[in-house]
């Protein structure tokens, strides 16, 4: 992969992460106090160097082959998750993801939270809110980075990226005081979410021991293919979904757009009073990072990596199976949560 290819892709992922992690931070401090929030915002920075920092060397000590396997297989999960979303977002069948709209709605719900002060902290609930914005926004950043990073020999640029759309982000956010709300996030989350799938499959059938044809330059073959396959189910579902407005409208019925899948709430886990509360949401955390919002598709990748593990045993040609894997998984989900 060229450095180009890798410093875009880690530039453009954690711009995204860096854009939520900022609309909560702005929400705790311009409604509640800006003191605790920044506290909040430096102690969850605090935690990821610590959990980077035990991570990082573990991560590279591992077998080249097996980290390609298995950082493969959690960029398919992560990148379908946004592919998937992105594709009913531009078919209509989504909301658009809008930064202003959230970034209103944890103001409101930070004014209605009751004030409390503890260990120190002036307000425990700006603390908390911008500690765990930033703690499990900046893990996602941590992971791509490490990954990239890692399997490429390349952790110098892959920070450089993550540090450069980081530092963008939160200047532009805190110079206008406001969300990023003419970033064009839907956009950048479909670009992200198409490259992260074709890393995912191409370092996956690596991982699975497959041979590339023309090793690196498949790569952009990768990314133009799953390009293709999203613009087409995304023509497929905006007729889809036109066709039905159509019938909807003629019988005098006003359509129900399908709603946003439920996430979870920003704030849940910390207006919780209760350690199973909280742990349970921790634990849904890290159930969706590395299982996803679709089980039956993360199945369906694990299959695909062992059938590409045991054609390539046997002298065939493995590379095909996972790009043919994900292109039938993928409208197989969309057609069941759009029936």
């Amino acid at each position: 992969m060229h450095g180009v290819a890798l410093f875009i892709a880690v530039f453009l992922a954690c711009a995204v992460e860096a854009v939520e992690a900022t609309t909560i931070v702005l929400a705790a401090g311009t409604a509640r106090d800006w003191r605790s929030a920044l506290l909040g915002t430096g102690s969850g920075l605090a935690t990821l160097a610590v959990i980077i920092g035990g991570f990082g060397p573990a991560l590279s000590k591992l077998p080249i082959g097996g980290l390609r396997l298995f950082v493969g297989g959690l960029l398919l999960v992560f990148g379908l998750q946004w592919v998937r979303k992105a594709i009913l977002r531009s078919s209509g069948y989504k909301a658009l993801h809008d930064e202003d709209a959230i970034f209103q709605e944890e103001l409101a719900q930070a004014r209605k939270a009751k004030s409390g002060k503890r260990l120190g902290v002036h307000d425990w609930y700006a603390f908390t809110l911008s500690f765990k914005g930033v703690l499990l926004e900046g893990l996602e950043v941590a992971f791509i980075v490490l990954t990239f990073g890692t399997i490429q020999h390349q952790i110098g640029l892959a920070s450089l990226a993550a540090l450069a759309a980081v530092i963008i982000v939160v200047i532009a956010g805190f110079a206008l005081r406001k969300p990023l709300a003419r970033v064009p996030e839907n956009t950048m989350k479909f670009i992200v979410g198409i490259m992260l799938t074709s890393f995912g499959i191409f370092w996956g059938a690596e991982g699975a021991g497959a041979k590339w044809p023309g090793k690196d330059a498949s790569l952009p073959a990768i990314i133009a293919f799953m390009a293709l396959v999203s613009w087409i189910l995304v023509a497929l579902l905006r007729r889809r979904h036109a066709a039905r407005a159509l019938v909807l409208a003629q019988a005098h019925v006003v359509e129900v757009t399908l709603a946003d899948e439920i996430e979870e709430d920003e704030t849940e886990i910390l207006q919780s009073k209760t350690f199973r509360t909280s742990l349970k949401a921790f634990g849904d955390f890290w159930f969706d990072f590395l299982i996803g919002d679709d089980w039956r598709g993360t199945v369906g990748i694990l299959l695909a990596f062992i059938a590409t593990a045991m054609v390539n045993h046997s002298g065939a040609v493995s590379w095909w199976i996972l790009p043919v894997a994900v292109s039938a998984l993928l409208p197989m989900n969309l057609m069941r949560v759009t029936r």
